[in-house]
């Protein structure tokens, strides 16, 4: 990528998409006429990814077929293009479409020697894949990363770490859960990442409630509460943890405002057990 372009890749805010949309269309017209091909066409899968975490999935597949036309053999932009059409299929529900694609990925980005991209594969395909092999997927990558040469792929231990942790939630293996969060923790407080920190903290907090130390949780999500940032998500927790200890009273304003909050997130009303449950709270 060439130095007088900003690097796109510092411009993602996964918890905005409509927003890094805009931000990377603001350079777009500019980058397709600097005749950087490889540059004008990773962003091209940016933008498609941005549009596929809203859910524009034609719009974003029409844009990756335009890189895929254009793409003459530039390995990095092949690589980047199946990433982004896996994460496309991925989410609009067709997993086991986009794990060829992964693997696709994973295989060219480690034979160009682009380590961060093929650990981004591998991350993708412990997200993919079926559940018996999530967890296997999630140490390899996490062994390819540790055994990396290349700073920047180790970014990516922080969500190997996270989605480790939450394939041992799922699987009941609760002590080996806490461990990767806090794994996911240490390695997002090196980072110096509020937000990822934030939520880091979040994840060990809902396994300590889950294993029973519900003071412990309450304790972690109060500090959260107490950074100034207004989160559905910790609320609810910590709706839940003063409702366990029998704080019915108190945990009401708390379930209010996750409720009033987690309404405006799409993902999370399809949820209607969760949401009436809130909502049943709150009352």
């Amino acid at each position: 990528m060439t130095s007088d372009w900003p690097d796109f890749n510092e411009m993602w805010d996964l918890d905005d998409p409509a927003g890094t949309e805009v931000k990377f269309r603001a350079i777009l017209s500019h980058a397709k006429a600097s005749g950087e091909t490889s540059y004008y066409l990773q962003l091209l899968t940016q933008i498609a990814r941005s549009l596929g975490l809203q859910h524009k999935f034609d719009e974003a597949n029409i844009l990756l077929d335009e890189v895929e036309e254009k793409s003459r053999g530039d390995g990095l932009v092949i690589v980047r293009s199946l990433l982004e059409r896996g994460r496309v299929l991925n989410t609009s529900g067709k997993p086991e479409q986009a794990v060829p694609l992964f693997m696709k990925a994973y295989h060219l980005a480690d034979q160009l020697g682009a380590e961060y991209y093929a650990a981004d594969a591998l991350h993708m395909l412990g997200i993919a894949s079926p559940a018996d092999e999530l967890l296997d997927w999630n140490l390899k990558a996490i062994a390819y990363v540790e055994g990396s040469t290349q700073e920047r792929a180790r970014y990516w231990l922080g969500p190997l770490y996270n989605n480790m942790g939450w394939t041992y939630f799922e699987q009941g293996r609760l002590h080996q859960a806490l461990e990767a969060f806090q794994k996911a923790q240490y390695f997002r407080e090196q980072q110096n990442n509020p937000r990822a920190i934030h939520i880091a903290r979040w994840c060990v907090a809902r396994t300590l409630r889950e294993m029973g130390q519900v003071e412990a949780a309450l304790e972690i999500q109060l500090g959260s509460e107490a950074d100034g940032v207004e989160d559905g998500f910790v609320y609810e927790e910590i709706g839940e943890c003063l409702h366990v200890l029998g704080k019915t009273l108190d945990a009401k304003p708390y379930f209010q405002k996750a409720y009033r909050l987690l309404m405006e997130i799409e993902w999370v009303t399809k949820d209607t057990k969760r949401m009436e449950r809130l909502r049943g709270l709150s009352a």
